[in-house]
């Protein structure tokens, strides 16, 4: 039996959760546009801009320690990932790098060659890759979603995936219904024909644990604010294609891996964050190497995430007037969207947000080409996204502000 999770000490690991609104205390269920901060990450910010700030490869302190603090967070990244940290660069966000890559890419797209993206994902993982397909003459092809299952149609990848296809882009997770996909199915079709494969796995890495070697996708992006850091975008990228990726730089930035793709000077005290930001994921878990310990802790944040979810989709599922956006099993993160017949998205966002201090958006969240798919109105989705900080209370605060809310407008 698996040992209880520290809800009360995990709490007081967020200083945000201390905040209170209207004489109540404010809930955070908007984790999928951005977690709130670890005080590891905090604090290991503050220790770098307090201790003294520099850039890289400078003879003095402060210089040499900027470079040892790189060195180490891409060491730490590449456990939490399952990568090398040599394949670990760091960036402004998930988007920027998809672009950055994107245009490296370019030179090896010829009119006519395919570009596969899909129907579910957020579109920071297509619109780069529609770019790069109109420079080049590209033809673009999507993997379709199942709009009664809300999972992508793989059965089709042999017909959609050609010998004419050199890139592949696919989502871990959807950040609106949910969904993980099995993207090594994806990457393992790509590979057969020698598309590259890209990963957007900034849902994916704050509920589960990741694999890069496993997954077998040659390019993974996320993001560290989504899992309790700062706003940092890490590229993975499998060291041999990196080596050949022809980036645009600097004649004088270094011309080796992993410094080639990071362009400018990089968010050091960010990146000091990112390292808090793992160590806290780490100390929820057990096992002899960090690797084990990142891995069982994000297993213990997954197993938590699952019961609290749980709770909340049965509720949602029972409620009259309610569309759930979300598969009815398989492999899903804790990520909740749904409509309420007759009612404005907006408005009941604001309702919450009014009345019961809660931080619940709406919209279509990126996720533009699935809300088409799936005939979503202009209202747009609202969305409750779990983090390991949420609690059971919190739901059934929820809870009790959905009844009432259904029941003023019935009365109506």
């Amino acid at each position: 039996m698996s040992k209880p999770f520290p809800i009360e000490w995990v709490r007081s690991k967020f200083p945000a959760l201390t905040r209170t609104l209207n004489d109540s205390r404010y809930v955070y269920f908007d984790g999928p546009g951005g977690t709130q901060m670890v005080d590891n990450a905090v604090n290991g910010m503050v220790k770098y801009i307090s201790g003294g700030m520099a850039n890289l490869h400078g003879p003095f302190a402060t210089s040499i320690e900027t470079d040892l603090l790189l060195d180490q967070a891409r060491e730490t990244v590449a456990d939490l990932l399952g990568c090398e940290a040599r394949e670990v660069a760091f960036g402004a966000n998930m988007t920027s790098h998809a672009f950055a890559i994107a245009r490296s890419l370019a030179g090896w797209i010829n009119a006519g060659d395919e570009i596969v993206v899909t129907q579910l994902d957020h579109r920071a993982n297509v619109d780069p890759w529609l770019t790069l397909a109109r420079d080049r003459g590209a033809v673009v092809k999507f993997i379709e979603l199942n709009p009664d299952t809300y999972r992508l149609d793989l059965e089709q990848l042999d017909t959609v995936i050609t010998e004419k296809t050199k890139i592949v882009a696919a989502g871990m997770s959807s950040n609106v219904t949910g969904t993980v996909t099995d993207v090594a199915r994806i990457a393992a079709r790509a590979h057969e024909v020698g598309a590259v494969m890209v990963v957007d796995a900034v849902h994916a890495v704050p509920h589960l644990p990741i694999d890069f070697k496993k997954i077998g996708c040659d390019i993974l992006l996320c993001s560290a604010y989504k899992f309790f850091g700062p706003h940092v975008g890490i590229a993975v990228i499998q060291a041999d294609l990196f080596e050949k990726l022809p980036v645009y730089k600097l004649d004088p930035a270094p011309a080796e891996i992993p410094f080639k793709l990071e362009t400018g000077t990089q968010n050091h005290e960010g990146i000091a964050g990112v390292c808090g930001a793992i160590q806290f994921i780490e100390s929820l878990g057990e096992g002899e190497t960090r690797r084990e310990r990142i891995v069982s802790g994000m297993t213990m944040i997954d197993e938590y995430e699952k019961r609290l979810g749980n709770e909340l989709e049965g509720f949602l599922r029972g409620l009259p007037g309610v569309q759930l956006y979300r598969a009815d099993s398989g492999p899903r993160t804790p990520t909740f969207a749904f409509t309420i017949a007759n009612r404005n998205s907006r408005d009941v966002c604001r309702w919450f947000a009014e009345r019961y201090s809660m931080a619940i958006a709406d919209g279509d969240f990126y996720a533009s080409t699935m809300a088409k798919k799936l005939g979503l109105s202009p209202d747009g989705w609202i969305r409750i996204g779990l983090a390991p900080y949420n609690t059971l209370e919190e739901i059934e605060l929820f809870k009790q502000g959905m009844l009432e809310l259904v029941a003023e407008k019935v009365e109506k």
